[in-house]
């Protein structure tokens, strides 16, 4: 992919000037409100319990083999990692309700929010068995990504431990396009990790925009829940 650029007057190749674009202000804990789920601010008091019992569903602890954290063997336990999550401002931490039962099934966050640059990381996804695979999910990550690119943020970015197969395919189903891979970029859990990086951009939000819509819709749908065109269908796009 070639970079787009212009010539300064030494005749070098540079980045397109921005003319009048601003830093964007950081992203506040307002809810997002979409047809099957809110997005809301982390409540630990209100949400830890409620939580705690969707993850329990996992007996294997699998969900948690790829985040830096968990599993938790008890309430109190995951109360006190969620305690500071929730003051935290960066990770900016959410909790996913589905709307059909007012129940929190899910984890997510802004993370490495840089105003400065445009650029902010979506992350710290933690999914419980009811919200993979749903409507409520795929929602509540086109929720999160409009927030973004409506404050002016330029740069969205999902990264992801190389390994973590089920990730990369979330990642290119919502559209994500893959960048690249740094090698041993941290340690967690006493093991390496090499790091997989892909991002969307704000030129390309637009048509995401439109794929999400038409995805989410009811008539995308059949009577019994089953969708009639898939989102990978709609967010792939040509070329690297």
């Amino acid at each position: 992919m070639t970079t787009p650029s212009v010539l300064n007057p030494l005749g070098q190749p540079i980045g397109l000037p921005l003319g009048g674009w601003q830093p964007p202000a950081p992203p506040s804990h307002e809810p997002m409100e979409g047809r099957f789920c809110r997005v809301e601010a982390l409540d630990p008091a209100r949400h830890a319990e409620a939580l705690f019992a969707e993850y329990a569903h996992d007996r294997t602890g699998r969900q948690w083999t790829y985040l830096s954290y968990g599993p938790f063997e008890s309430l109190q336990a995951y109360q006190a990692w969620l305690a500071p999550a929730g003051q935290s401002r960066d990770p900016l931490f959410f909790v996913i309700v589905r709307k059909a039962d007012a129940r929190p099934v899910g984890v997510a966050s802004y993370l490495r929010i840089t105003p400065q640059s445009g650029c902010l990381e979506v992350g710290h996804l933690s999914f419980s068995d009811a919200l993979k695979h749903t409507p409520v999910a795929t929602e509540a990550m086109a929720l999160m990504m409009q927030r973004a690119f409506a404050l002016g943020y330029r740069r969205y970015e999902w990264k992801c431990d190389a390994l973590n197969a089920a990730s990369h395919a979330a990642a290119r189903r919502l559209g994500f396009r893959y960048e690249g891979l740094f090698r041993q970029a941290t340690v967690y859990k006493g093991r390496s990790r090499d790091t997989a990086w892909y991002s969307v951009i704000d030129s390309e939000w637009p048509r995401l925009r439109q794929a999400y819509a038409q995805w989410l819709a009811p008539e995308n749908f059949t009577p019994d829940g089953r969708q009639r065109t898939r989102l990978s269908e709609l967010t792939h796009a040509p070329g690297p």
